[in-house]
């Protein structure tokens, strides 16, 4: 099994990053990723206005996949998380939703104790999951780690977790996939900026699906899909999710544009990741007994 340790990794998604690993479709990999703050928080009296804001979301790689060409999608299993003992969370004057209110700059250590995440007298179970996951975009762009969008990217959607399936599309031969900002636990807007950020390894698998391409980011779990789409304005990301479902529906069922949007009102439910990167994300989640992963791609 291939192992890729932390400190090989990238801020931004890019066809120029050099990869640091190679792996073959169905061959495990660890990723080793830093917290999002660069592992600089170490204790609460840590005075924040001494943090290097150029080592914040690190993704570690990128892994280049054998096989993978533009057109075709990634698939990427999540086979487990393992988190470090504790993490971090914090509030900076200026970020999140309330980032305009007076309030003093914070960080709190959260110890991870059989399975609870604990933050001062309150304990709440873990639910690991990958904040910033994605490949490299189409074309020159370099995307850098904290920004969302067709690529994947700081998504930190919720759903992205272990047993989790993502697939992502494919921009350039061999992908170029990286992944960090793991949260030991994260509520869907992640609303003052930050979760439980912490170290992890990853344990990974690939496939890819020839000349098929996902529009964007898309999550399977045991029971639905979920779109993942993103905008600067949070309405924008509801309209491309909602124009993606209803295309789907409108392939998996041969029915018309009309009939299709009058069902996603009964059949598709939307759902907010994030409100607080430089893009908001949502995702539209449609039941399996609706839509098949083949109704959700789009030939090359």
């Amino acid at each position: 099994m291939k192992i890729v340790p932390k400190e090989k990794g990238i801020y931004a998604f890019s066809k120029f990053n050099k990869p640091v690993e190679t792996v073959k479709p169905g061959e495990l990999i660890v990723l080793e990723t830093e917290d999002a703050v660069g592992g600089q928080v170490k204790s609460e009296d840590m005075p924040l206005e001494n943090l290097d804001w150029s080592r914040v979301n690190k993704a570690t790689g990128p892994i280049y996949i054998e096989g993978a060409e533009k057109g075709d999608t990634l698939v990427v299993d999540i086979l487990d998380i393992q988190l470090a003992p504790q993490g971090v969370i914090l509030v900076i004057p200026g970020a999140g939703v309330l980032g305009d209110l007076k309030f003093n700059p914070r960080a709190k250590i959260v110890k991870i104790e059989n399975g609870f995440a604990v933050f001062k007298d309150t304990r709440l179970p873990i639910k690991p999951m990958i904040g910033t996951i994605g490949v490299a975009p189409e074309g020159d762009e370099e995307i850098p780690t904290a920004v969302p969008y067709k690529h994947g990217g700081n998504m930190d959607c919720a759903e992205i977790g272990k047993g989790a399936r993502l697939y992502l599309p494919v921009s350039v031969d061999g992908a170029l996939f990286a992944a960090g900002d793991v949260h030991a636990v994260q509520e869907d807007g992640e609303l003052c900026v930050a979760s439980v950020e912490i170290e992890a390894k990853l344990l990974l698998r690939f496939d890819v699906i020839k000349g098929r391409h996902a529009e964007w980011p898309i999550v399977e779990t045991d029971d639905h899909f979920s779109i993942l789409t993103s905008d600067e304005d949070l309405d924008k990301a509801v309209r491309i999710a909602a124009d993606e479902a209803v295309k789907a529906i409108m392939r998996a069922k041969g029915w018309s544009f009309e009939e299709a949007y009058m069902f996603s009102s009964l059949g598709v439910k939307v759902a907010i990741n994030q409100v607080v990167d430089p893009k908001k994300g949502v995702r539209a989640i449609i039941p399996k007994s609706i839509v098949t992963i083949n109704d959700l791609l789009t030939s090359s």
